[in-house]
C-alpha cells in the first residue's frame, strides 16, 4: 500500500493517518522505504512512501491475576 504524506507530517504521522496504527508499522515502513529516514523527521510534501499491510493484534492487554 502506498500513500502520500502531506505538508509538515512525519512517518509515524502518515502511519497513524492511513493506516490508524503505529505499532511495529513504523519500523516495517522505514525497512521497506531504504533513504527514507535520511530524508529527516519531517517528510516533505507529495513523499511517496510504501506502507507495510497492518498486522491484527488483540487490543487488549492479558489480565494477571494476584490472588487465586
Amino acid at each position: 500500500m502506498q500513500a502520500r504524506s502531506i505538508q509538515g507530517e512525519t512517518l509515524d504521522a502518515l502511519c497513524w493517518r492511513v493506516l490508524r496504527t503505529t505499532r511495529g508499522v513504523v519500523e516495517r515502513a522505514l525497512e521497506m522505504n531504504p533513504g527514507l529516514a535520511d530524508i529527516g523527521p519531517i517528510l516533505p510534501s507529495g513523499t511517496l512512501v510504501e506502507l507495510p499491510e497492518p498486522t491484527t493484534e488483540p487490543t487488549t492487554a492479558p489480565t494477571v491475576n494476584l490472588w487465586d
